[in-house]
């Protein structure tokens, strides 16, 4: 990393530093003074795995806080702070931090957080960006994957598939598809949209929540299994957005690879039947489409189910990251 460490991040970080608790980056340490719980979530995201090498590099920044504040709004919680990890690699140009910091100063002030703290350093490798995210609970019992009942429906805020068709988008592989249409997926891709507005609804009336990464079926998964129970997904319910109702349309399209994608960024919760009308009132109140895509029985595992209930194969998951060789 060209340039002074301390240099850099006095010119480009510590302006983003407003909370004391930060005390300018100018020590080992931040001091966060709180009562109750916190919650506290950490993700890495790696040039070539998270993102491509030719994104914009403001992108870069917002995506990895972003990724962040949607484990937040999960949970029923807000961010309060982050602790930030950058690994520059040498062949990057520096000029580039300004606006790595320029792009990350913004999603900070869109989301009312403070930078709290971190690390710089220069690598030879791929630019790695890790972030610690901070959250305060809108409530004390912050939903768990284990908290889901049999019985409970099962719901996902917004649409599912996006930022898998923006990936491909991005490679070039979708030119049938209008510019306006490929241009609004490569966002989708690159800018997830955290539903903070639904975090204090989250609190407030999910079971068992998690935001969906790695798909949304291996998530559903996930999320099954930590709750010792079954889910049936309904192929006919889960929602898509017009761009990806298009998408179906052509010749290549199967639904299956929009429920496998990944960097979907949605909220899937459950809740108890009788809070039906309370969950589609919380998304209204919050411009939000939510959808319920199923239900939770006793059992273990996901199935996907027809309009008839008939079982639909499942050959791929979702992305599952592995490591070592």
């Amino acid at each position: 990393m060209a340039g002074d460490e301390l240099e850099i991040i006095a010119k480009h970080f510590a302006p983003l530093a407003t909370h004391p608790a930060a005390r300018k980056l100018e020590d080992d340490l931040a001091v966060l003074q709180t009562r109750g719980p916190l919650a506290i979530t950490a993700d890495t995201i790696i040039e070539g795995v998270h993102f491509l090498p030719d994104d914009p590099i403001e992108t870069i920044a917002k995506k990895a806080l972003r990724v962040n504040i949607s484990d937040l709004a999960a949970k029923g919680a807000r961010a309060i702070g982050i602790l930030l990890s950058l690994s520059w690699p040498k062949a990057r140009r520096s000029a580039e931090i300004a606006r790595f910091a320029a792009g990350l100063g913004e999603d900070l002030k869109l989301y009312r957080c403070a930078l709290l703290g971190g690390d710089t350093t220069a690598t030879p490798g791929p630019l790695s960006v890790s972030v610690t995210a901070i959250g305060r609970p809108y409530r004390r019992r912050i939903p768990a994957r284990a908290d889901g009942k049999p019985g409970e429906d099962l719901w996902i805020t917004g649409s599912i598939g996006d930022a898998h068709l923006g990936l491909r988008a991005a490679r070039g592989e979708l030119g049938s598809l209008p510019a306006r249409d490929r241009d609004l997926l490569i966002d989708r891709f690159r800018l997830p949209q955290p539903r903070t507005r639904f975090a204090q609804a989250i609190a407030r009336l999910a079971g068992a929540a998690m935001d969906v990464s790695d798909g949304l079926l291996l998530d559903a998964a996930r999320l099954a299994h930590a709750s010792r129970m079954a889910l049936t997904l309904e192929a006919a319910s889960l929602p898509h957005s017009t761009i990806a109702q298009r998408w179906l349309e052509t010749p290549d399209a199967y639904q299956l690879r929009l429920l496998s994608g990944g960097d979907d960024y949605e909220i899937l919760f459950t809740a108890a039947p009788e809070k039906r009308a309370s969950v589609k009132r919380a998304a209204t109140r919050a411009g939000l489409q939510v959808t319920r895509i199923g239900g939770a029985s006793a059992g273990e595992g996901v199935s996907l189910v027809d309009s008839h209930g008939a079982p639909l194969p499942i050959p791929d998951m979702g992305y599952r990251h592995t490591l070592g060789g």
